[in-house]
C-alpha cells in the first residue's frame, strides 16, 4: 500500500489496519522463531508499514 492510499483512508480505517498489521507482525515473529520463514524480509516490510500507518495517524 502506497502512502497516497494510506492518506486517503479515514482515521478509524488506519487504526483498524494498524491493529491488524501488528497482529500479523506478532504471528510472523513467532513463526520465524519456531522455524525460519521463507522470506524473512516480510518482517522488515511489516515493521515499516506499521511505521507508515503510525505516521499517517499522527498527521491526521
Amino acid at each position: 500500500m502506497k502512502n497516497t492510499e494510506i492518506n486517503s483512508l479515514s482515521v478509524s480505517e488506519i487504526a483498524e489496519r494498524l491493529v491488524a498489521e501488528q497482529e500479523s507482525l506478532t504471528k510472523l515473529r513467532f513463526a520465524h522463531s519456531i522455524s525460519p520463514i521463507e522470506n524473512p524480509n516480510r518482517i522488515r516490510e511489516t515493521k515499516r508499514f506499521i511505521a507508515r500507518l503510525k505516521t499517517a495517524l499522527a498527521a491526521k
